[in-house]
């Protein structure tokens, strides 16, 4: 097959103990999965369906080092979010929730970064989040942990610092949706494919950065990620 230009470069993430890298494809993104986060961010935490929202794949940023990320334009409110995050390594239709985990590759950190108000000024005006939410390097993701060897993520202290001083801690067994029920939930709407991830929703805490910081992200069990906010 021939193109008439040349085809973009596969974004792809670092795997924990390999020397294969794991293919990204799209990025889907979990809205207000913590109940504390919902409340800072004025919204009610009932359990309603879950809602989504898309990165596009040239968002992921392999931070499995530590790495540096652009100030995007057109902010001045740029916000971390610590997410985990689940890679999709077997595609499926209509997951049935005590199977999902049977789709999931592995395990990594993740950074929702997101021009905050970009995107309240678009929720509020009842506008798509795109130019708040899906821009590219606004996914910085660690290392993946094979899920053969690592037990299925059902809790763990999630946290990030910010040039050493603490902004969000909470623990993974607080999402409002498990893993797996945002498999299921997700799979019925749209057919879940290899290399495939799942940002799982963020802690309350999440607050501005500015050039020149430094994010350290961590959750129990996972490679940790160390991000800068290039000056």
């Amino acid at each position: 097959m021939s193109f008439a230009i040349a085809p973009a470069a596969v974004p792809s993430l670092s795997i924990q103990g390999q020397p294969e890298r794991f293919p990204v494809h799209r990025i889907f993104c979990v809205g207000r999965n913590y109940a504390a986060h919902a409340r800072e961010m004025g919204k009610d935490p009932d359990r309603d369906p879950p809602f989504f929202f898309m990165k596009p794949a040239n968002a992921a940023v392999d931070a499995s080092t530590p790495t540096t990320i652009p100030y995007p334009p057109k902010t001045t409110n740029f916000h971390h979010e610590i997410e985990l995050v689940v890679a999709i390594g077997k595609g499926g239709r209509d997951i049935a929730q005590d199977r999902a985990y049977e789709h999931v590759f592995g395990y990594a950190v993740g950074l929702d970064m997101t021009r905050r108000d970009l995107q309240l000024e678009a929720r509020d005006k009842g506008r798509p989040w795109e130019f708040g939410k899906s821009f590219s390097q606004s996914a910085p993701i660690g290392a993946i942990t094979p899920a053969t060897s690592h037990e299925p993520v059902s809790h763990g202290a999630i946290r990030v610092s910010v040039n050493g001083a603490a902004r969000q801690s909470s623990d993974v067994g607080l999402l409002i949706w498990s893993v797996e029920e945002c498999i299921a939930y997700l799979s019925q709407y749209e057919a879940l494919e290899p290399g495939d991830l799942i940002m799982t929703g963020t802690p309350e805490g999440v607050n501005a950065v500015v050039r020149g910081d430094v994010m350290h992200g961590e959750i129990d069990g996972l490679s940790a990620i160390t991000v800068t906010v290039e000056a």
